[in-house]
């Protein structure tokens, strides 16, 4: 079946084509680089890995509950369309909000493999070029990831949201060569692992929480580069040109607080967007969820040297202003800890079902003698 097929709503052309600006640039200065960054790079090859074995695919999903995540997380829960819906018309909803969710995952990852490739292409320093090939294939996996669980586990997908399509347009067709990295790695990024880690640590389903840690255990790294050769370039620029990338990360802060909704999977039951967009504010998750967006993005933009009065002025109007002292690097070691942690209980389980089975074949052979 052909994915388009599988899309709620019209995904518009197959092909989207952004304009791009800059130079490639290549570098014949074939020195041994920054050492942080190359122990990087070399972390990022040691810790490649293949989707088809590490993730159990043959679990299953229930398409009607895919994420077991508490009812009071939809939108509609509480209000009259909620009361008059049937077990069924619930069931629809819980599949329709995490098929919106995994498609702008998905979507999202294809960008990030773009960017990163664009990195590879742009960005003057070898040792920065190493690692952004590693991301670059890092990025092509979690694509693959969220593609194959769409199409196979949920069985349908929304297109693109018209806020992360204009966020991944503005860091794609700037022609300077920090610009990927800032919108990629510092916001997009950084959006992406709050609303991963919001659902890796409530759903009480096996599959995806293993989808996401071990994604979310690739982002860690990212984050990482992204701080390093950002913090390294913004010492060098003058107070103007930090401040045109305060106003990039500002506007995009915004965007992404105030847009990113899924109004369109409500709009799917018949709910007037107008009220779909109150239901939605006055979700108590969704407070939540965007108090988490902020707590990776607002750390480190103040760790790569991007905190001047405006841009603080935004975070305190925002609420978040606080974040800024949080430790991110703290975040990142629990990321990694809890993809490793997912690793050995599931191989210490697997390891007891072969001990068992190997026992047990024993046992039968003996009673047969």
């Amino acid at each position: 079946m052909s994915t388009r097929e599988r899309y709620v709503q019209d995904p518009g052309d197959p092909l989207w084509k952004v304009p791009a600006s800059g130079a490639a640039r290549f570098n014949w200065e074939y020195d041994e680089g920054r050492e942080r960054l190359l122990a990087l790079y070399q972390k990022g090859k040691d810790k490649q890995w293949d989707a088809n074995l590490r993730i159990d695919w043959d679990l299953e999903v229930d398409p009607q509950d895919p994420l077991g995540t508490p009812d009071e997380s939809l939108s509609l829960h509480g209000t009259k369309y909620w009361a008059k819906m049937t077990q069924k018309d619930r069931g629809d909803l819980r599949r329709h909000y995490t098929s919106w969710q995994f498609s702008q995952f998905l979507h999202g990852e294809q960008g990030a493999m773009v960017c990163a490739a664009r990195i590879v292409e742009s960005v003057p320093d070898l040792d920065a070029k190493f690692y952004s090939a590693t991301q670059t294939m890092d990025e092509a996996r979690h694509a693959e990831i969220y593609s194959r669980f769409l199409q196979e586990k949920i069985g349908m997908l929304y297109p693109i949201d018209d806020s992360l399509r204009s966020l991944l347009a503005d860091t794609l067709a700037d022609s300077r060569w920090d610009m990927p990295y800032l919108g990629m790695q510092v916001l997009i990024e950084g959006l992406a692992l709050a609303a991963f880690g919001m659902i890796r640590d409530t759903t009480t389903k096996p599959l995806p929480r293993q989808i996401l840690a071990y994604v979310m255990q690739d982002e860690a790294r990212h984050v990482a580069f992204g701080r390093m050769a950002l913090r390294d370039y913004y010492r060098q620029l003058t107070d103007a040109e930090l401040r045109e990338r305060e106003e990039f990360v500002i506007e995009g802060c915004y965007l992404m607080r105030d847009r990113l909704r899924g109004l369109e999977v409500l709009e799917n039951f018949g709910i007037p967007r107008q009220e779909a967009a109150v239901y939605t504010e006055r979700s108590e998750f969704l407070h939540l969820f965007r108090k988490l967006l902020f707590s990776r993005i607002v750390p480190c933009v103040k760790d790569i040297g991007l905190w001047g009065e405006r841009l603080q002025r935004a975070y305190v109007d925002m609420g978040v202003f606080e974040l800024g002292d949080a430790s991110l690097d703290l975040l990142m070691t629990q990321d990694e800890e809890a993809a490793e942690a997912l690793d050995a209980t599931r191989f210490a389980a697997e390891e007891a079902a072969r001990t068992a089975e190997v026992t047990a074949t024993i046992a039968e052979g003996g009673a047969a003698d």
